[in-house]
């Protein structure tokens, strides 16, 4: 996953949230009360919390708009149901089991949530979270070169189902956390549990400034991946965890100009990557694109100078090795570093839809 960002979005696989606040205009009253918690339209999605301020008649607006608001809501339901069956979480991750298995497109999808949390920083930059900016690409996330190929191959793959089921029954920044989490269990990998309650972006204007110092690159190593993910809150041993979602997907060299997969299976879900990197051997080389990559002449699988990276520090290469040892271990560890990536940011998540 590490690599994945790389530079200019390698692959198909990897390389806070507002509460808000409700301004009613001149409908409120001299006389306000303010009332802390969620709003009900919230603001940008990776404010900081905040209050919203309701008066005697804005409270009455309120309710008389949630009251049409839960109108227009069963209206909705009734017209996607017809269109294109049951809006449910139980269908909707039946569409995307099915989205993955017939498209065999888990890696883009991991890829996308990946790269739609992973801008989230607390170090020098501060801020960044899963709100699904990419969907604009008039400037922003949806710019960004490590992000090649995500706006446009993997959106279109969701579209039918982003049509179906957003916003009526998920946001879209909750669709990609969850198509990547089903794109990782189909694959064979961990079955991983997701809550909800991430708010979309209204515009470009809420990405963060730019990739740089944010989304990792392919071409460089072990200081780079720590000065990328430890402000993020990730330490050696779950970057190593994170890398290793380089087990699914390939390097596309139109997208980040490097080439080739990592593994030779790269639609399994598994601890392939640890074995492969520690059993083989790779010679460097450079991409049609001109970036340095190392690839195994025998089976044509590559790895990226942040992957063989994971070898060159004791601190992390104890932590492939038991990897490679230990699926069980790469799982758990997996899990719980990648649920940390997709939350990172939110301030309220929930269990259910």
């Amino acid at each position: 996953m590490v690599a994945l960002a790389v530079g200019a979005a390698a692959g198909t696989a990897l390389t806070g949230m507002s509460q808000g606040f409700v301004a009613l205009g001149s409908a409120a009253p001299a006389v306000q009360t303010v009332v802390s918690g969620s709003a009900a339209s919230p603001e940008p999605s990776c404010a900081p919390g905040s209050v919203f301020v309701v008066g005697a008649v804005a409270a009455a607006a309120v309710a008389g708009s949630r009251r049409s608001g839960r109108v227009a809501a069963k209206r909705s339901t009734v017209s996607m149901a017809a269109r294109g069956g049951a809006v449910t979480h139980e269908s909707l991750v039946a569409d995307l089991e099915e989205l993955v298995k017939t498209k065999s497109c888990g890696p883009i999808l991991i890829r996308l949530s990946w790269h739609d949390a992973g801008v989230f920083s607390d170090g020098k930059l501060k801020g960044g979270c899963p709100n699904a900016a990419m969907r604009f690409t008039d400037g922003g996330e949806g710019t960004f070169g490590a992000n090649a190929g995500l706006p446009d191959v993997a959106l279109s793959l969701l579209k039918p189902i982003t049509d179906k089921y957003v916003p009526t029954l998920i946001s879209n920044a909750d669709l990609w956390t969850l198509a990547a989490n089903v794109a990782i269990r189909v694959m064979g990998g961990p079955d991983i549990k997701t809550r909800f309650g991430r708010v979309d972006a209204k515009s470009s204007g809420e990405s963060v400034e730019s990739q740089v110092g944010r989304l990792p690159d392919g071409d460089k190593g072990i200081d780079h991946l720590r000065e990328i993910f430890h402000p993020k809150g990730f330490d050696d041993k779950a970057i190593v965890a994170l890398s290793g979602a380089h087990t699914v997907g390939k390097c596309h060299l139109d997208r980040s100009g490097f080439d080739g997969p990592w593994t030779e299976d790269p639609l399994k879900f598994d601890n392939t990557y640890f074995k492969e990197m520690l059993a083989k051997q790779y010679a460097a080389e450079n991409s049609a694109k001109g970036n340095p990559q190392f690839r195994n002449a025998a089976t044509g699988t590559i790895m990226l100078t942040s992957d063989l990276a994971l070898l060159s520090d004791p601190a992390f290469k104890t932590h492939v090795e038991r990897y490679a040892t230990s699926q069980d271990e790469y799982f758990k560890d997996f899990t719980a570093a990648w649920i940390k990536l997709q939350e990172n940011g939110v301030s309220t998540l929930r269990d259910q839809l």
